[in-house]
């Protein structure tokens, strides 16, 4: 079990060793024995954001938002819809801009939505505007290869 993969839970943020081959096969949490993989986008604050972008072994897809931005709302069903075709292969998190303000400037947020991907806990690619599911399906894949 060397290779395992380190993943982390959305709901109580234990991480789990889970083998490659096992990722698709409903793995549960450890700790709190729900699903690591719900094909659903996971809302993280500034603590559970940190713990998903450095612990898991999987590539983290960031979908940085605010309530009151017209083209966030339009893609939000766009984004729980790749979450539904790309997990388990990535985690799919959002992140609230405007509750979570610190994060926003710490990734010099400056247009909203935003895609950043990140792998091995380092910012790879970014992407700013709305997208349909297709659109951040692929750019996802692109990115994460």
């Amino acid at each position: 079990m060397n290779d395992a993969l380190h993943i982390v839970c959305p709901r109580c943020t234990a991480v789990n060793r889970v083998p490659p081959e096992r990722l698709g096969a409903a793995p549960k949490c450890g700790n709190c024995h729900q699903l690591l993989f719900v094909g659903h986008p996971a809302e993280v604050n500034q603590a559970t954001f940190d713990k998903h972008v450095s612990s898991n072994g999987i590539p983290v897809l960031v979908d940085f938002w605010a309530p009151w931005c017209g083209p966030c709302q339009m893609m939000a069903p766009h984004f729980v819809e790749a979450a539904a075709q790309l997990e388990p292969q990535l985690r799919l998190l959002k992140v609230d801009t405007d509750a979570e303000q610190s994060l926003g400037a710490r990734f010099n947020i400056r247009s909203i939505p935003t895609l950043m991907l990140f792998k091995g806990g380092h910012e790879v690619a970014r992407q700013a505007g709305a997208m349909n599911s297709a659109g951040i399906m692929q750019w996802a894949r692109n990115h994460s290869a």
